[in-house]
């Protein structure tokens, strides 16, 4: 679906060559002390990308049943890195269609994912199984009403399509939520980071959102009693954890909220600079209403002055939608 944006954006797409590097920073772990602002607060700020991190699994892959992430070698993370490029390469030549059928979006080298570097061999963080844990009955209820409220589509893939709120807020460019606009993509995979006294804001490529987060004491981060302030990004507050900027997000509208959590959703992101031009981002969700117990994942950000932060003209150019209701039209007048 959103092979259709990427072709009717193809100027835009054509940079993903300048965005697709090896990570140019030196991670240097705890020891690593940030600069800081003027007023006092470690400095983050700069342009960043996860280009990098595409193709690597949320959960550990069966090959590696009973390791940790740092028993996995360097050599096993050079040969899954070379795998999973080759993967990337195979899927962008026929990105939006299929091999039978390929109406793919372009040549594979458009697109920003094109040979990543990655950092790590699975993104979840929690020992020992390292699994996305089982979601609960009720969950699978939600979803259960969701596919029967679009007629047993999947709001991307799947019809009926009988108009376009039956659309996941994604395909209708409205969000991609959190943390769906941290995650690697095909294209649309930079942030730019802006501090201010008070406030950090995190401005997306990916739909082009802005997360205003004020900064506020550690322990004012709690949720919120206000029901009002309700987004599709939640109610986002910050802190400061030595050099790490911890933010705790509540309020999340359910109809944007990961993995089909609910409205109950609560998320804990940290930013921690590892080095001069690396960020290691981890997120925790905690949703008693969706999974069996809290997990969390993260990757790198690497910070490139080159991977600016582009104009997203999703609504513009969002042919894709606007296609797939028409067919559908078409299909019920001859069904008729």
């Amino acid at each position: 679906m959103k092979a259709y944006v990427a072709l009717a954006s193809a100027a835009l797409l054509t940079i993903g060559l300048l965005h697709a590097q090896a990570p140019t920073s030196n991670t240097r772990g705890s020891s690593y002390s940030a600069p800081h602002t003027p007023w006092g607060d470690p400095d983050l700020q700069g342009t960043y990308t996860n280009g990098n991190e595409s193709g690597i699994p949320m959960a550990r892959p069966a090959e590696f049943a009973g390791k940790r992430p740092e028993d996995v070698t360097p050599a096993e993370i050079a040969r899954l890195a070379q795998e999973r490029a080759s993967r990337i390469e195979k899927t962008a030549e026929t990105i939006g269609g299929t091999e039978d059928n390929n109406t793919g979006a372009g040549p594979k080298h458009w697109y920003e994912n094109y040979n990543p570097q990655n950092s790590r061999p699975w993104m979840v963080l929690d020992a020992p199984d390292y699994q996305v844990p089982p979601t609960t009955q009720e969950a699978k209820d939600r979803a259960a009403a969701l596919r029967a409220a679009r007629g047993g589509g999947d709001g991307y893939y799947a019809g009926p399509f009988r108009g376009p709120e039956e659309f996941t807020p994604y395909v209708r460019c409205i969000t991609r939520g959190v943390p769906g606009s941290m995650m690697p993509a095909i294209y649309g995979n930079s942030y730019d980071i802006t501090q201010a006294p008070g406030f950090v804001a995190i401005r997306y490529e990916m739909v082009h959102e802005t997360r205003v987060i004020p900064l506020v004491s550690a322990a004012s981060a709690g949720p919120t009693e206000n029901p009002a302030l309700k987004s599709y990004v939640g109610y986002a507050r910050g802190h400061w954890e030595g050099d790490t900027l911890v933010v705790v997000t509540t309020n999340y509208l359910e109809a944007g909220a990961y993995g089909g959590a609910s409205s109950a959703l609560k998320t804990t992101e940290r930013f921690k600079p590892t080095g001069p031009n690396t960020i290691d981002w981890s997120i925790r969700f905690e949703d008693a209403h969706t999974w069996t117990r809290p997990w969390s994942f993260g990757m790198l950000l690497t910070r490139d002055p080159q991977s600016q932060v582009f104009e997203y003209a999703c609504h513009e150019g969002n042919e894709g939608m606007r296609n797939m209701l028409k067919v559908a039209r078409d299909a019920e007048k001859t069904q008729q």
